[in-house]
């Protein structure tokens, strides 16, 4: 496949004029085939690697029901995301080996669709008292021996786990998954900035969506926020949906981290894709109202997003941020957490042959472009 005429993302130069060539499903110094894609009036991007999403189109990843996932990943293709990890809740221990059970035997089908690449446990080592949306009933301690038994479910697929640092052996658990490989990120939490220093101390890597269920960045108290900040080799998720966080703060995040440090994730919930009415979640309900998802049971509770990723970068993009750092926060960035940036989140020869065309114009998808063949 050859593909010309639009402004190719590049990791150094932002865009650039070139032509793109795919063989053999991965990108080339020439086509393998006499397949043309005029990509005129489009950037060429990455496709998108979301590792912090729940669900959308009236599914979700902790139903554990495998068409509920394929139905995911089918949609998740469609808008641009190749690549995903998506986010088990809050439940009982039995629930979410099911779905790790799910998710392992999703991978060894080869399914069509958007590729998993990892599990994201957000649950349940959290705090009661920033838990959010998670549901309370079933918050542990932190437990490695929990998590060896989910990622032995998983058959390795357990790439990310949230804790909260103040819990009970936290930094023994930190330690224990960062050693076993699964990346640690803080959140839901109550910390102090000292104690989630020794969280990233520890080797954690990671603030889950930043600000949100966490203190706020004050100058006195400057929290899990300003201890990402000042661990060079931590990354930071933002949900940038333009409803969590405040496109100041979105512009700012950016200054402040660099955009080789942040990470954009959607968050999204089973009614993204879906129209306005009440959706169960982890075992509670929530209130779909226009682009705001609150708990049933209290409406100032938001419990995650109804954007897709891309429609994260679009929304980045409207506040300021430029194109190329909103793209990278969301395929290299997140690529290079979960250890895979030498096979996908850029367009280099040898790596995965995933691309997205988005209209100059408006940023919409204009194709997708995934393992060297037009899917969309």
């Amino acid at each position: 496949m050859r593909i010309n005429g639009g402004e190719v993302f590049d990791l150094g130069r932002s865009f650039v004029n070139r032509e793109l060539f795919t063989s053999g499903g991965k990108f080339a110094e020439t086509s393998g085939d006499d397949t043309v894609i005029d990509a005129s009036g489009c950037y060429v991007i990455p496709g998108l690697l979301d590792l912090h999403f729940h669900g959308c189109k009236g599914e979700d990843f902790s139903d554990g029901k495998p068409e509920g996932l394929q139905a995911m990943a089918d949609f998740e293709l469609s808008s641009g995301v190749t690549y995903i990890c998506p986010a088990g809740m809050t439940l009982a221990e039995e629930t979410l080996r099911q779905v790790c059970l799910t998710a392992a035997r999703h991978k060894r089908e080869s399914r069509t669709g958007a590729e998993l690449v990892g599990v994201n446990l957000e649950g349940p080592f959290l705090s009661a008292a920033k838990k959010g949306a998670q549901n309370a009933e079933f918050l542990r301690d932190p437990d490695a021996d929990m998590l060896a038994r989910l990622q032995d479910a998983a058959e390795g697929l357990v790439k990310l786990v949230t804790v909260a640092p103040e819990q009970p052996g936290a930094e023994e658990f930190i330690r224990a998954a960062s050693a076993s490989g699964i990346r640690v990120s803080v959140g839901h939490t109550t910390a102090d900035y000292d104690t989630a220093s020794r969280a990233f101390s520890a080797g954690a890597r990671q603030a889950t969506h930043l600000f949100n269920a966490m203190p706020p960045f004050n100058h006195r108290e400057p929290g899990v926020v300003g201890a990402a900040f000042d661990n060079v080799g931590v990354m930071a998720e933002l949900i940038c949906d333009g409803i969590h966080i405040h496109e100041s703060v979105v512009r700012a995040v950016f200054r402040l981290f660099g955009p080789e440090r942040v990470i954009l994730i959607s968050d999204s919930l089973r009614p993204t894709g879906m129209p306005d009415g009440r959706y169960p979640f982890g075992g509670q309900e929530i209130v779909l109202k226009g682009r705001r998802a609150t708990m049933a049971d209290d409406p100032n509770t938001l419990a995650g997003s109804v954007s897709t990723l891309m429609d994260c970068v679009r929304t980045a993009a409207s506040f300021g941020v430029p194109l190329a750092d909103a793209v990278r926060a969301a395929s290299f960035n997140p690529a290079s957490a979960l250890g895979l940036e030498g096979r996908i989140g850029a367009l280099e020869t040898g790596m995965d042959a995933a691309a997205v065309l988005l209209s100059k114009e408006d940023l919409s998808v204009r194709a997708v472009i995934f393992k060297g063949e037009l899917v969309s």
